[in-house]
């Protein structure tokens, strides 16, 4: 930027009759040029108009940053012509998903800094719709773009908070700017004072961008687009700021903003929609300085704080705005059934219920960290993986679980029925894992079934005023630790890994065909005569094979299908009697690896703790219930 101080600096230092000499030139200058271009092109369509204004920026804005020495006046002129038609842009600049061409050498990062130049070129109609991360969250960043260029959008950018991540983005034709942040390419868990500093980056990141002038579209890397919102948005258009929320009782059963009035629950930073106007500017200021003066205050408590500070009244009853902050910023709240919180898209299902199309979904609400979201966002088939994600070397596992329809249906939702339910299923699982692990094929978990909700608070069952049903397919993360699960453990003490996959994974249309058409159906038998260990299988491709086997009948009857890509248990119940090789502790090592599977429900009320760990062995104890820890000493899990 001192290119331009500098011009005014030299012409500041110049003696006044040279000032006035050299301004009269310069009008000069510009008004016979104006003449005589509009005597040759007159008349001039607006098309061609537009079209040499974006070629004039374009070229003296590229020859500016080419070189500084020049202080003609013409090395003013981008900073006074208008923002270049959409049409345009996208002929200066790369696609999304185009890769650079061989041969392409990686641009110093400088070359990555945000400016109003890198915003213009890829802002359509004055939007630009933004998400940030590093390294750790580069699935999710790929997922996030992906959504929106499949929605046909691609005024986008992305922030990379370390080198890595820049790097890798922009060898896969991803539009990106170097936030800077010189943060870990590692995971950051929330809470964390790593998380606290990416929240931060966030608002910084708003000031920076606010003054360009562009409409600002902010996004958590954690959340995808279903559906175009900006037509929502520009419903709005006197709003200054719309943002989403943690409200999970409805407040409306249409797609009209949800009513201010009865939104209790915070507002959530993860999605939310900025204009440039000088409310949300100085909301914006505001907001960085309040964290800058207080190193501890949470970047959403912040915004919710100022944000409510002065709420109401109503903008006016038709638009659903309200003035907050100040009393000028008029505020809208996003509808949380369709612009979906982890519990109302996931729990809730409120978008169905209500026949609404969602917008997006944020992975709020769930139990197990970083894989926790993404498992998620598997388990509604959002995520986007690589191939080899969808054709594990070894094969894979499944199978039907089986509950009884009084567990299920029957009987009153207490902490009791939940259980038995749930428990009931942990005992399959259990055993599926351990057959998973003795073929070294990844599991594809069943869904769950749940009758009571989980949170970290303590509630009735389900949220008073929710949507949730009874009982609901309860996200995987409700009752195990998916983030455990998916962790690497030391063999020599947990022995081998079993790998998992989201209950849905058959039905993805990502499942490549050699493993759609690789498939042997297995089917437990007892007591009848041709019920004995074969590896004979029927005209339907069906094996027969007895209940309570042990470990050497399995490698004897599924050692002739280790080509086969998935083995489908019509049902897994006392399919296995467990490992039997003392030498190796094998069965040792699978409980130690398992126990740990287990996760808790929370929370019962009138309790202190309140919650109740799951057990993976339940079953072995005779005496378990369902009850909180009595004492402190008492609140472990259970091995």
């Amino acid at each position: 930027m001192g290119w331009w101080r500098n011009s005014f600096q030299d012409v500041g230092t110049t003696k006044p009759v040279f000032i006035t000499i050299y301004i009269t030139l310069l009008v000069g200058i510009i008004f016979s040029a104006f003449y005589v271009f509009s005597a040759i092109y007159s008349p001039i369509s607006t098309s061609t108009s537009s079209s040499l204004f974006s070629f004039s920026s374009s070229y003296l804005s590229n020859s500016s940053r080419a070189s500084n020495r020049s202080h003609s006046h013409t090395s003013i002129v981008p900073a006074i012509t208008p923002p270049t038609p959409a049409a345009h842009r996208s002929k200066q600049v790369r696609p999304i998903w185009e890769v650079p061409p061989p041969g392409t050498k990686m641009p110093p990062t400088r070359a990555f800094r945000l400016t109003k130049e890198l915003v213009q070129q890829r802002a359509i109609d004055n939007i630009i719709i933004v998400t940030f991360g590093n390294y750790a969250f580069m699935d999710f960043i790929l997922t996030w773009v992906k959504h929106l260029t499949d929605l046909g959008l691609f005024n986008l950018l992305v922030g990379a908070m370390d080198t890595k991540l820049l790097e890798d983005l922009y060898w896969r034709g991803i539009p990106i700017f170097d936030m800077g942040s010189h943060m870990s390419t590692a995971d950051v868990g929330w809470g964390s004072p790593s998380f606290h500093k990416m929240g931060r980056e966030k608002v910084f990141l708003i000031n920076a961008i606010l003054p360009f002038g562009f409409e600002l579209l902010m996004c958590d890397t954690d959340m995808v687009w279903l559906k175009n919102p900006l037509p929502y948005f520009a419903r709005f258009r006197g709003a200054d700021v719309l943002t989403s929320s943690d409200q999970v009782i409805p407040t409306v059963v249409d797609d009209g903003l949800d009513i201010w009035q009865k939104v209790g629950a915070a507002y959530n930073i993860g999605i939310f929609h900025w204009r440039p106007t000088d409310s949300s500017k100085k909301m914006a200021k505001e907001w960085k300085d309040l964290l800058l003066a207080d190193e501890k205050i949470w970047d959403q408590n912040g915004f919710n704080d100022l944000m409510r500070r002065q709420l109401g009244p109503s903008v006016n009853e038709e638009s659903g705005l309200v003035y907050a902050f100040d009393g000028n910023l008029k505020l809208g709240i996003l509808p949380a059934s369709i612009f979906c919180s982890g519990h109302t898209y996931f729990v809730q299902s409120m978008y169905q219920q209500l026949r609404l199309e969602p917008y997006a979904v944020h992975t709020t609400f769930q139990y197990a960290g970083t894989e926790g979201k993404r498992h998620r966002l598997r388990e509604a088939k959002l995520f986007f993986d690589p191939p080899e994600y969808y054709d594990s070397p070894g094969g894979f596992l499944s199978f039907k679980t089986l509950i009884p329809k009084s567990l299920l249906l029957e009987g009153e939702h207490t902490i009791d029925s939940h259980f038995s339910l749930v428990n009931h299923q942990i005992k399959q699982i259990r055993t599926a894992l351990a057959v998973a692990s003795l073929l070294n094929r990844t599991l594809v978990i069943p869904p769950i079934w749940c009758r009571l909700d989980r949170l970290w608070f303590p509630h009735p069952g389900i949220l008073v005023g929710s949507m949730t049903r009874q009982p609901f397919l309860c996200p995987l993360d409700h009752v195990f630790e998916v983030n455990v699960m998916l962790k690497e453990l030391p063999e020599e003490d947990y022995g081998p890994g079993i790998g998992i996959r989201e209950y849905s994974f058959f039905e993805n249309p990502s499942l490549p065909k050699q493993v759609r058409e690789s498939w042997l159906d297995v089917q437990l038998c007892e007591g009848s005569q041709d019920c004995h260990v074969s590896n004979n299988t029927t005209p339907q491709r069906m094996l027969r094979f007895p209940k309570r086997s042990s470990e050497e009948m399995f490698k004897t009857a599924f050692s002739a299908f280790k080509d086969v890509k998935v083995i489908h248990f019509s049902s897994i119940q006392d399919a296995f009697l467990g490992f039997t090789d003392k030498a190796s502790k094998r069965e040792e090592k699978f409980r130690r690896r398992v126990k740990r599977y287990g996760g808790i429900w929370c929370c019962v009320e009138n309790h202190s703790p309140g919650h109740i760990y799951y057990d993976m062995y339940w079953d072995e104890k005779p005496e378990w219930k369902p009850v909180p820890p009595r004492t402190p000493q008492d609140d472990h899990p259970p091995w």
